[in-house]
């Protein structure tokens, strides 16, 4: 049984520990931006969607780190990850469906 879209989101709070949020998209319904915050002149990522939103920004107010840029790179590698992971099973069940139509014939 599969369940429909939805957006998750936890907060986890313990004595003498920091909080802890998780935010789990799985809905059509998502957003994702970039842009750059003017006032303070940084760039940003965001997630949305009408029931959570998630936004990414460097670490300071100040220039952009090399951990800044360490960080932006894992996330654009794990974006081209998740890409690649989609584009393949978008066209799995093509190409299965495909063959057995092929073998029935």
């Amino acid at each position: 049984m599969s369940s429909g879209p939805y957006t998750y989101v936890t907060l986890s709070m313990r004595p003498d520990s920091a909080p802890h949020v998780g935010v789990s998209f799985h809905t059509p319904g998502l957003r994702v931006s970039a842009g750059m915050l003017l006032s303070n002149p940084r760039p940003y990522l965001e997630f949305s969607s009408s029931e959570a939103d998630v936004h990414i920004s460097t670490t300071a107010a100040g220039p952009v780190t090399d951990a800044d840029l360490a960080t932006a790179r894992e996330i654009f590698n794990a974006a081209a990850r998740y890409l690649a992971d989609c584009e393949r099973l978008h066209v799995e069940p093509s190409a299965t469906s495909k063959d057995a139509d092929d073998t029935a014939a």
